[in-house]
């Protein structure tokens, strides 16, 4: 059994969604598949795919062949995870202190009394 990493098409007319997904070659484009493994909106602008990158890697090495399109999802998805995971790590360390120095929002008694004074 061939397997490839295809798109599956979804969405109204003009309005086109896709799913990732790995299925039998020899079924048709919108038809049974194995797994969905992420998502891509082409009229979105910017980052407009979500891709599980494991899950792509894991049935590439079992012999699935991406289409042209799912190839460049998996190398687009790849860049945006090995630019976050450092990003993320920093930003989960630095948010902490600062949400301790953040003061609470002032109650409604307190914006009464400063709209008064004005």
């Amino acid at each position: 059994m061939a397997v490839s990493i295809r798109l599956r098409r979804e969405g109204a007319k003009n309005r086109p969604y896709y799913k990732v997904v790995v299925a039998d070659s020899r079924s048709p484009r919108d038809g049974k598949f194995i797994e969905i493994i992420g998502r891509y909106d082409p009229k979105t602008p910017g980052h407009n795919s979500s891709l599980n990158v494991d899950r792509a890697e894991y049935w590439i090495s079992k012999g699935a062949q991406p289409s042209d399109t799912v190839r460049s999802l998996i190398k687009r998805n790849k860049k945006i995870a090995a630019a976050g995971e450092p990003s993320s790590q920093v930003e989960q360390g630095t948010s902490q202190p600062s949400q301790e120095q953040v003061s609470p929002p002032p109650t409604p008694t307190e914006t009464g009394t400063i709209a008064n004074q004005s």
